[in-house]
């Protein structure tokens, strides 16, 4: 059976590739190479395979270099829409510090009004507490003037019966009688009194009312002050109040952990109030006290923030180059959770600290490099990796603004840049939210 298929194939084969004879003839010899179809037949099929690679190999790279120009040219364009995006971020950046320095200077502004406003408020209260105890003195004599007028008449009346019966009198006295010039001085020095006290009386009326008219126009005014400070503090809490609420945190806790922090007697927190002397207080000693509360938490407020990360930690020129989340991993390639934002500029860039606090690392770290840890209240930490240069050490004390090294390219980099974070309760957080939130305040 395999020799049948074998002479079978063997027949294919001579038909397809006959079999033929190569000479070579040199000057005294000739010789042949004789290549059978079996040979043949292998010759043909390696040629084949070697044709077919050698195309499949062009292809592939034709294809490949097609592939790499479109990826160049892409990568070129995804570059350039990402320029232009970082553009318009800076130029948006550029426009919210211009509005935040503004709003700096309105909330200044609204705090001298309201210092002004609160010194006119306190006098315009000592002056009305001054009117008041005139307007009582006043009072006070009108009615003894009156009485002393009333008595005076009833004086009159007697004597003026006393020179009508004058006669009856002497007579029933005996031996003494009444002049009748003394009486009449008597009466004269009477009305002179009489009119006097009537004067006296319309005097102190005009006083009175006149008094009464200052009042009025003094509760107008002290009015008019108290509205312009109920307005001054709605505009000064309010956004302090939606900063600490768009960053999550509970407004009240914070409130309270300040104050207690703040409690000493006598203490710039000390809430102030008007006294109201055991009387039922009045509508105006009531709108007094609101605003004196409203300043203290104004004041809380006010420290809460510079305690809080609720700033930039670069002030120079620089741009974002990655955000919180999940990314690309520069390094490796694979998928990876961020946990902060990172910051670009020149090696050297100034950094600042964000919020007041406590340096609770300095130095080197694996992966973060120069390492700056900062922790402030409220359970907040904030980090600064990658430095160049540290300027701060463990256990010092830092404020908002204050110079805690340079931007450099120390550690798991790929170029200059500050990687910025921050941890709440030792877990990280989102710091564009501290950033943003803060974009109307400070």
């Amino acid at each position: 059976m395999r020799t049948r298929l074998a002479i079978k194939t063997h027949a294919l084969l001579e038909r397809v590739f006959p079999e033929r004879r190569v000479f070579l003839k040199s000057d005294t010899d000739t010789r042949f190479i004789r290549l059978k179809p079996g040979t043949q037949a292998i010759g043909f099929a390696g040629g084949t395979v070697v044709v077919a690679w050698a195309i499949v190999s062009t292809a592939i790279l034709l294809m490949d270099s097609i592939g790499s120009g479109n990826f160049r040219e892409q990568a070129k364009r995804d570059q350039r829409v990402y320029q232009e995006r970082l553009n318009e971020i800076s130029s948006e950046r550029d426009l919210r510090t211009e509005e935040a320095l503004a709003a700096q200077e309105r909330f200044n502004a609204a705090l001298d009004q309201i210092s002004v406003m609160q010194s006119q408020l306190l006098q315009s209260e000592t002056r009305r507490h001054e009117l008041e105890t005139g307007i009582e003195v006043i009072q006070a004599t009108l009615r003894g003037t009156m009485k002393d007028r009333e008595a005076a008449r009833e004086a009159l009346a007697e004597l003026q019966a006393g020179a009508e019966n004058g006669t009856a009198l002497a007579a029933s006295a005996g031996s003494e009688t009444m002049p009748v010039d003394f009486l009449a001085e008597a009466l004269t020095r009477t009305a002179e009194e009489r009119d006097k006290i009537i004067s006296d009386a319309r005097d102190a009326l005009t006083q009175a009312r006149d008094l009464e008219v200052e009042l009025a126009l003094l509760k107008d005014q002290n009015d008019q002050i108290f509205r312009q400070l109920e307005e001054a503090m709605t505009v000064s809490v309010a956004p302090l109040d939606k900063m600490f609420r768009a960053a999550g945190m509970p407004t009240q806790q914070i409130l309270d952990q300040v104050r207690r922090g703040y409690s000493g007697q006598g203490g710039p927190l000390t809430p102030l109030t008007f006294s109201t002397r055991g009387e039922e207080p009045s509508e105006d000693t009531l709108r007094a006290n609101r605003l004196l509360n409203q300043m203290d938490q104004l004041n809380l407020y006010r420290i809460a923030a510079q305690k809080a990360p609720f700033a930039t930690p670069v002030k120079g020129a620089f741009r974002f180059t990655s955000g919180y989340g999940y990314r690309r991993d520069p390094k490796t390639g694979g998928r990876r959770m961020h946990n902060g934002v990172d910051f670009a500029a020149k090696s050297g860039t100034p950094l600042y600290a964000t919020a007041d606090g406590v340096v609770v690392h300095a130095g080197w770290q694996s992966g973060y490099g120069r390492l700056v840890k900062i922790q402030h209240e409220f359970g907040i930490e904030t980090r600064y990796a990658h430095l160049s240069r540290l300027r701060v050490k463990v256990g010092q004390r830092v404020s908002r603004g204050d110079r805690i090294g340079d931007m450099g390219a120390s550690g798991r980099v790929t170029g200059v840049h500050l990687h910025y974070e921050v941890r709440v309760g030792g877990r990280p957080v989102n710091p564009m939210i501290y950033i943003k939130a803060a974009n109307d305040v400070f």
